[in-house]
Formats: structure tokens, sequence, C-alpha cells
């Protein structure tokens, strides 16, 4: 009996001790995990914080073209109003001084002679001032969409790097 009491005492030690190695080696294995978990999880959010940085960064750059964009089209603007007064402004002045040299006019042959060079001259003029309104709209275009072309080449060049 006293021999069973042992078998079954150093059953128990022996079970109890592989329940505790395994115990050991399961709480070991679980630490790892949590470690890789919470390692993972860092990883995975210092990669998020890294992406709404350069995403803000983007954005402020973004922001940045849309402004230069909007100033460059104002200044466009700005030009082409200034122009337009400016001929306005000659063209009534030309307009009444070809009206008082038409009423001086001394016979009806110098009057359409005075009408005709007038009307040339006037659409000369004219056709000048198209040209230097065209080439300022054009220029305006131009400086307008230079910013956000900028942006959108280099955000594409990102992100085909980015592949």
């Amino acid at each position: 009996m006293a021999d069973s009491a042992e078998t079954v005492k150093k059953t128990v030690e022996t079970a109890t001790a592989q329940v505790k190695a395994s115990a050991q080696t399961a709480q070991a294995q679980a630490e790892k995990i949590q470690a890789a978990g919470a390692q993972a999880f860092r990883e995975a959010a210092d990669k998020s914080v890294a992406g709404l940085a350069e995403l803000n960064v983007e954005g402020k750059k973004n922001l940045e073209a849309v402004v230069a964009s909007a100033t460059a089209a104002q200044k466009g603007v700005e030009t082409l109003s200034a122009q337009t007064v400016a001929y306005s402004k000659k063209s009534w002045e030309d307009g009444v001084a070809a009206a008082q040299s038409l009423a001086q006019a001394r016979s009806v042959q110098e009057a359409l002679e005075l009408q005709t060079n007038w009307a040339k001259s006037a659409a000369e003029t004219y056709l000048a001032e198209v040209t230097r309104m065209t080439e300022v709209i054009t220029a305006s275009v131009k400086d307008s969409f230079k910013p956000i072309n900028e942006r959108v080449t280099a955000s594409v060049e990102k992100f085909q790097a980015a592949r």
C-alpha cells in the first residue's frame, strides 16, 4: 500500500510538473503573441500617423497651389480690365475727335475720306487690341494653371514612386 501511495504521489507530482511546464510554455507563448500583437499595432499606428501627416502636407501644398492659381487669375483679370478701360477711353476719344473732324469737313468728298480713314484706323486699333487681349488671356490662363499642373505632376510622380 505504501508503494501504491508512493506511486500515486509520484504520478501526481509528475502530472503536476507536466501541467506546470505546459502552463509555463503556454504563458510564454501567450506573452510572445501579445508582444508581437502590440508591436504590430504600434507599427500600424505609426504608419497611420505618418500617412495622415503626409496627407496633411499634401493637402496644404494643394491649397497653396489653388491660392496661387486664383491669385494669378485675379492678376490676369485686373490686367485685362485695365487694358479694356484704357482701350474704351481711347476709342471714345478717337471717336469724338473723328466726329469733330467730320463736322468741319468742307465737302462730301472730304467727309467720306475722313470717315474712311477713321473707320480703317478704328478697325486696325480694334484688331490690335483684340490681339493684345488674347495674349493677356492666354498668359493669364497659363499662369493660373501652372501651380495646379505642378501639383498634379508631383502627385502623379509620388503615386508612381509608391507603386
